[in-house]
């Protein structure tokens, strides 16, 4: 059974994107576990002179790097992501690389009709970039939208469409973590490109 982390992309103690995880790590427990991990502990990023980590940020690295993959699920702010999972991120890749070549899906959640496909689309390119280098799962948009409306008094999804497409992706991610598991030839040297990459140097 695959071990995946269910990245909770915002630090509001009410969300939606929450619900979703727990959904899905409820709904999929037959075929992954999948733990749910917080980003509100998070301080500020603000690069340490010391290079020394703050316990939270090398806690999560750990379980990302012990993960067979990970489930972002992020709402919508101003058409890109929360402050607190770009500030999470910006943690995640700083002197340590838990994303390099692992397999990512990305679900989003938001109050209006478009379930943060913005988002979704800005996310991809973050973690596309040197320092994260992650696989993100193509053509994979999982969009729930009206969620304040999509969950039940059990935390089910109401929509049976919504359930189905929910479930093909996820037999597709799984399908797609062990493609990419067996990409790993160039993962040292990919570690080592992340960790050489510098935006100060010329």
């Amino acid at each position: 059974m695959k071990k995946l982390i269910g990245l909770v992309g915002t630090n509001s103690d009410k969300s939606t994107n929450r619900q979703l995880l727990q959904y899905m790590s409820q709904h999929f427990d037959h075929l992954a576990e999948i733990e749910l991990v917080e980003i509100k502990d998070f301080p500020l990023f603000d690069k340490p002179d010391t290079k020394e980590l703050p316990a939270i940020v090398k806690e999560v690295a750990a379980k990302i790097e012990a993960a067979d993959g990970v489930i972002i699920s992020t709402p919508e702010y101003d058409h890109t992501i929360t402050a607190a999972l770009s500030n999470a991120l910006a943690w995640l890749s700083y002197g340590i690389y838990p994303f390099v070549d692992k397999a990512v899906m990305i679900t989003g959640a938001s109050y209006g009709k478009l379930g943060s496909s913005r988002a979704q689309q800005h996310l991809r390119q973050i973690l596309d970039s040197p320092e994260l280098k992650a696989r993100i799962m193509p053509s994979s948009e999982f969009l729930l939208g009206y969620s304040l409306q999509a969950f039940d008094e059990n935390n089910q999804l109401v929509d049976a469409e919504k359930v189905e497409q929910l479930d093909r992706i996820f037999d597709d991610f799984l399908f797609f973590i062990s493609i990419t598991s067996q990409l790993m030839t160039a993962h040292a040297a990919n570690i080592k490109e992340a960790e050489n990459f510098s935006w100060d140097k010329k």
